[in-house]
């Protein structure tokens, strides 16, 4: 007798001019060696994409060949902006949600989830400089490098992917699996510097990070009302 093959596992991560490349691909990177997995890497058309980072990526698939997803993550990434308020990205993203088992994000993208209201009523993280921002799309934020609510994941600011990555290994392949890839990528974390958080970078590295990102988060701020608007109006029709 042989063991059954696995059934094929749908994970889609949603790619997107200005996309942080790292916060899609660190978890993808993880989640290919599921067993079953199959990877989708989707936007709007097949071109290819210029991430933050000065590179392309390739789609894989647009919003009309990608199959339902058992696993749709939204990166997050400056690039995100714009699309809080595209209607065609958000209604994919609200369509492939609803259909998913499991709905997640890395780092702003929880915003996006937010704007397509997959989050309403519902625990997230977020990088920390917009996590208060979640509030303005009906999710209730929550400081911590993974929050899961029932079938919601979310991860904190880019490098938490890696840790969600493995959160969801272990949700679709379960934990032996999840600590075998954690070997295999020796991912055993040891920073050169103590100042990857707001509570642990000092007042000058805080207040020079905040500068630098300030107008962003302004713009995220104002797209992230407008998304909530649009919401709030779409519910007022149906």
């Amino acid at each position: 007798m042989t063991d059954a093959a696995p059934q094929d596992i749908h994970i889609g991560f949603l790619i997107y001019p200005g996309v942080t490349a790292l916060d899609a691909l660190g978890p993808a990177q993880l989640l290919s060696l599921v067993p079953g997995a199959v990877m989708h890497y989707v936007w709007k058309d097949m071109e290819p994409v210029a991430a933050d980072a000065g590179y392309t990526i390739n789609p894989t698939d647009d919003f009309a060949s990608c199959p339902q997803l058992d696993v749709i993550c939204v990166p997050g990434g400056f690039g995100q902006v714009d699309l809080m308020t595209d209607d065609v990205v958000v209604d994919f993203v609200r369509k492939q949600g609803q259909g998913a088992r499991y709905v997640t994000a890395v780092c702003t993208g929880s915003l996006l989830l937010g704007a397509a209201g997959l989050l309403d009523g519902y625990e997230a993280s977020c990088h920390w400089a917009w996590h208060h921002q979640l509030e303005l799309v009906g999710a209730t934020p929550k400081k911590a490098r993974v929050v899961r609510d029932r079938n919601r994941i979310t991860g904190g600011g880019v490098t938490a992917g890696i840790d969600f990555g493995l959160t969801m290994v272990a949700e679709l392949a379960g934990e032996e699996a999840a600590k075998l890839v954690q070997l295999s990528f020796e991912y055993d974390p040891q920073p050169p510097f103590d100042s990857g958080t707001p509570d642990k970078a000092s007042a000058e590295t805080l207040a020079t990070s905040q500068a630098m990102v300030g107008p962003v988060v302004e713009r995220m701020a104002d797209a992230a009302r407008a998304a909530q608007a649009k919401k709030d109006a779409r519910h007022a029709a149906e």
